[in-house]
């Protein structure tokens, strides 16, 4: 496979389209969604591309059918057609990517090849202020495909290494109370006070961020359009914005 080749047939794109403006998208994922034959994605990502694409077949499915859309994009790129299944934010990071090669096993005449885009914990960090200046970890509240106590598990680790943490899913109709249960298992390592912030429906209708202390997050509404960031020891609140130090002599 040419990786470097323009234009493809039986080829599969997996493209993370950022938060979802054309101003935050990427210009090679604008690139390969315009020169496509055909998208295939979830619905909300859908309606929010065809504005932009307005000249392309958009083929939607809902949340829960991630592997049914993943196997109708393959078998149309193995028509012939040059195809893009997109994802928000980045395609590797709680994305489809991984779906995609391993799916695309069945397909051997499918070339898949994944197109970068900006992950809402990027997005979100720069509407917030420079929260993840130093090292960070992503910890997704849905227990959809895993299970809680290996989530309990891993927000407990993070707070113990104090690690900056976005946390992404945080709540949804079916999960609610999961970030004030995240809360409280932060809690038992970190102080209440601890520098927080949410950034919500980044790059959308509605965005808006609000930087606040973890136990006034433990009583925040969230929804699966929010991305909450809990700072480590060294973020500050300055001017409400959050800033994590870097580790320079400068900032001692």
């Amino acid at each position: 496979m040419n990786k470097n080749e323009n234009k493809n047939k039986n080829k599969l794109w997996v493209v993370g389209i950022g938060p979802g403006g054309k101003e935050d998208m990427t210009f090679r994922a604008a690139q390969v969604l315009t020169e496509c034959d055909v998208i295939y994605g979830y619905t909300v990502y859908c309606e929010l591309m065809k504005p932009l694409f307005p000249d392309k077949d958009f083929i939607s499915t809902a949340m829960t059918r991630e592997e049914d859309r993943v196997r109708m994009a393959l078998e149309k790129a193995a028509e012939g057609s040059e195809v893009a299944l997109i994802c928000s934010g980045d395609a590797g990071v709680y994305g489809m990517a991984g779906l995609a090669y391993k799916l695309g096993g069945d397909y051997p005449k499918v070339a898949v090849e994944v197109v970068p885009g900006v992950t809402a914990a990027l997005s979100g960090a720069a509407m917030l202020g420079a929260p993840l200046i130093h090292d960070f970890c992503l910890i997704s509240m849905s227990d959809r495909l895993t299970p809680m106590e290996l989530i309990e598990k891993r927000l407990r680790a993070a707070a113990s290494a104090d690690l900056a943490i976005v946390i992404y899913n945080p709540e949804s109709k079916g999960r609610a109370g999961y970030l004030a249960h995240a809360c409280d298992i932060l809690m038992e390592t970190l102080p209440g006070s601890r520098v927080c912030g949410i950034a919500r429906n980044i790059g959308r209708e509605g965005v808006s961020c609000e930087v606040m202390s973890l136990q006034e997050l433990k009583n925040a509404k969230a929804d699966m359009f929010c991305t909450v960031f809990i700072g480590n020891s060294s973020t500050e609140n300055i001017g409400d914005y959050m800033v994590t130090a870097r580790g320079y002599r400068s900032e001692g």
